[in-house]
């Protein structure tokens, strides 16, 4: 999870001085959400909620923002969590369909929930700029954006040594001491060793 730290500060500076200046219409493509959801797949659940609070707290204290600390840090830790759900068991996912339903699927939902939140705390912003445009524009900014920037994060992120996905190759390579007792029953047979136990 330490490689999610400079992936997500090399998003949000890319988003702010780069994105944000580009002044299309309606939202702002969100180099940041699409780097929450491809740490959130290699992750799962839980890394993806702490990367999502973490890069969304990140964006609420950078320069330009002009809402209150903590909003999009809450928008970001739920879609990260929900992202991470969505992990395969291998790891691996086998098709670009699912990760694209799920780019638009957090496009959408992040900017609902980014002005719900707002709505709660009385910034009518979302309202001015019709909320229908924001979420035609995140969502296809968004789906532009993410086969090239969530593939290549979740490449980077597998390759790291902290990666869930490479203990579980290595694992599955040498023999686990457990397999024998849990296979037996019996606990006579650890790791299927005769010399008693093969430890890492």
């Amino acid at each position: 999870i330490l490689l999610s730290v400079p992936l997500v500060v090399v998003a949000l500076v890319i988003q702010v001085s780069v994105l944000a200046r580009l002044h299309l219409p309606g939202a702002v493509p969100d180099l940041l959400l699409l780097t929450v959801l491809g740490l959130a797949m290699v992750y799962g659940h839980v890394g993806g909620a702490l990367i999502g609070f973490g890069a969304g707290l990140l964006a609420d204290l950078a320069p330009p923002a002009d809402h209150a600390a903590g909003r999009y840090a809450l928008v970001l830790c739920v879609i990260g969590y929900l992202a991470g759900l969505v992990k395969p068991e291998t790891g691996q996912i086998k098709s670009a369909t699912g990760p694209m339903v799920v780019v638009v699927g957090a496009a959408i939902g992040s900017t609902l929930l980014y002005a719900g939140v707002g709505a709660l705390v009385g910034d009518t912003a979302a309202r001015h700029v019709g909320l229908t445009g924001l979420l035609f524009t995140a969502a296809l900014y968004d789906l532009l954006l993410a086969p090239f920037v969530v593939p290549a994060v979740m490449i980077l992120a597998r390759r790291a040594d902290n990666d869930p996905l490479a203990e579980t190759n290595s694992a599955a390579n040498s023999p686990d001491i457990s397999s024998g007792w849990l296979s037996s029953g019996t606990g006579l047979r650890i790791g299927g060793q005769r010399g008693g136990l093969k430890l890492k």
